[in-house]
């Protein structure tokens, strides 16, 4: 059928099964806008912000799997989405970012909200495209979700001139996928995974490494398959939390900077390193010369540039995570899971010598007791999003997980003001699951606009904001290595957020006890619409343990001992 190219970006993105997508309208993308306002067949949300736009779609794809759609205008519209797309390239996320352009005549001259969007985004997607011409948008399109999608999973930009958007031509979306140069190898190598899984009979401290490829993956359950199956312990990535369950006996908890004594004493212990999706990042290895030294590396990952990169691989295996452990599974009888009877003991006693835990002894509540107090009283019902900062490790380190894609963080970026939009998109993914963003008084400042996206779209995200008076991350570092010189972190002038919450159409809880928590969280449920819980929490708790930046997981720093009052 002969359309516009406008009416050919609506018809791709129904024809791919899309039913949400998150935007901001302006000159450059108005033709295809006019085209959203005269079909019925998806829904369109306006946010306040572009950046917010692409958390959003964000945080809709963690949460469901499917590929996230941000619809966003040329210049300024386009430059504020580069943090969403940054990103989504850091943390794999699927994602179809659609931007207009000036005119086809108009690029090259400086007009009015003209950008190089595409040689601005080169750096921060999977693949990108400048559309010249209407005729080839059904195939850019296509590949643009096939891309995003497929292999490792990551945001695709496709730029669309205006006046390309008003052109006439054939619409055929019936057209097959052949790119040369981008073929994903999803099946690993069945010779690779038998030695790998020889390697495991013959280790005595072997160590599943879970990243969040796994989750990617949709591999999860599989993997817990595979875990329980062979018996041997397994610690999580930031990225990979709800792989398996907070309470499976064989869950150590996450590692890295922030994990855990045991996770990281685990790691610095076994003698073989079973990775499935994780790409050995900085956060995790801590000092490389020092990471897992002693042991051998199975490294199972779709994307082959990601192995070796880092820490050498003695098994590499490229595939699709669920693929290749379908394939371990089906060898498993090779492992005797009783053999790694002493290694488990022995990481129980790493837990018990320090376990993961606080002190509650001060007047103000502690910010980890609001964490688990949310998991205590929500658990599997709650979908859990969060900015960046010392909340988002403690949430990490205390919510008790229980499924894959309950978790929804920004990672490799570390982007404030990542919580709040992304747990608008989480909320209209999975209507059926309680939306909670934890974040804190200096990350809900920088997308608290998205309120009235949330109130006029009635999609009742919590918002708990641990409210320190720092920007406590880095007052945290201040303290312990800059000689508390605490350089413009002190947040103590801020809004009213109970306020701020009534201003846009939601509600506001101001919490300094245990039972006003309770009593707003309770509250904030029944009510089912936007809402700010402000607690006012400990000013100086610090996230423990920490390893400093460049130290080796075994040299950490950990929480004080003393008795509980």
């Amino acid at each position: 059928m002969q359309i516009s190219g406008a009416q050919m970006v609506i018809e791709a993105l129904i024809a791919e099964g899309v039913d949400t997508i998150f935007g901001y309208p302006g000159g450059a993308i108005m033709n295809v806008y006019d085209e959203i306002y005269k079909q019925n067949k998806f829904h369109h949300i306006l946010n306040r912000h572009e950046q917010a736009s692409v958390h959003a779609a964000e945080g809709y794809a963690k949460a469901s799997g499917k590929v996230g759609v941000a619809l966003i205008t040329s210049g300024p519209g386009f430059t504020n989405a580069v943090t969403g797309l940054a990103d989504a390239y850091m943390d794999s996320i699927p994602l179809v970012v659609i931007s207009g352009q000036v005119p086809m005549s108009l690029i090259g001259t400086d007009a009015f909200q003209e950008i190089d969007a595409v040689g601005i985004s080169r750096s921060c997607t999977k693949h990108n495209y400048l559309v010249t011409d209407a005729k080839d948008l059904p195939r850019v399109l296509k590949e643009a979700f096939y891309i995003a999608a497929s292999g490792r999973p990551g945001p695709v930009h496709v730029d669309i001139p205006k006046d390309v958007t008003a052109q006439i031509e054939e619409f055929n979306y019936d057209i097959e996928i052949n790119l040369e140069t981008y073929k994903p190898n999803v099946k690993g190598n069945t010779r690779q995974i038998k030695k790998a899984m020889e390697a495991i009979a013959k280790a005595r401290r072997p160590l599943f490494y879970l990243g969040g490829g796994i989750i990617n993956s949709n591999a999860a359950y599989e993997v817990r398959e595979l875990v329980h199956k062979t018996g041997i312990p397994a610690v999580e990535t930031f990225m990979a939390r709800g792989t398996l369950s907070y309470d499976d006996d064989l869950l150590i908890s996450m590692l890295g900077m922030h994990g855990s004594y045991a996770a990281n004493m685990a790691m610095s212990e076994t003698d073989l390193v079973i990775g499935l999706g994780a790409r050995f990042d900085d956060r995790v290895t801590g000092k490389l010369s020092e990471f897992a030294k002693n042991a051998g590396v199975i490294h199972v990952d779709i994307d082959p540039a990601s192995i070796s990169k880092l820490v050498n691989a003695d098994f590499p295996i490229v595939g699709d995570i669920k693929n290749v452990v379908l394939e371990m599974l089906g060898l498993s009888d090779l492992i005797d899971a009783d053999k790694y009877k002493t290694w488990r003991s022995n990481i129980k006693n790493f837990d018990e010598l320090h376990p993961l835990t606080f002190h509650e002894d001060s007047d103000r509540l502690k910010p980890q007791w609001v964490i688990q107090r949310v998991g205590e009283l929500l658990g599997d019902s709650a979908n859990i999003s969060t900015d960046v900062g010392q909340h988002q490790m403690w949430a990490a380190q205390f919510y008790p997980f229980t499924r894959p894609r309950q978790w929804i963080s920004s990672g490799g970026l570390g982007t404030m003001g990542f919580g709040f939009p992304a747990a608008i998109g989480v909320k209209a993914a999975t209507p059926e699951k309680i939306s909670i963003n934890f974040t804190g008084d200096g990350s809900i400042l920088m997308n608290c606009q998205e309120l009235m996206t949330a109130v006029e779209q009635k999609l009742p995200v919590i918002n708990i904001i641990l409210n320190n008076n720092f920007l406590g991350m880095v007052r945290q570092w201040q303290t312990l290595f800059y000689d508390k010189r605490h350089s413009e972190t002190d947040l103590s002038v801020q809004p009213d957020f109970v306020k701020l919450s009534e201003a846009f159409g939601g509600i506001g809880y101001r919490v300094h006890t245990k039972e006003e928590f309770d009593a707003a969280l309770k509250d904030a449920v029944e009510k089912n619409v936007v809402a700010f819980i402000e607690v006012l929490v400990e000013r100086f708790e610090n996230v423990m343990p920490m390893v400093p930046s460049g130290g080796s997981l075994f040299n950490m720093m950990l929480l004080e001992k003393k008795e509980k009052k």
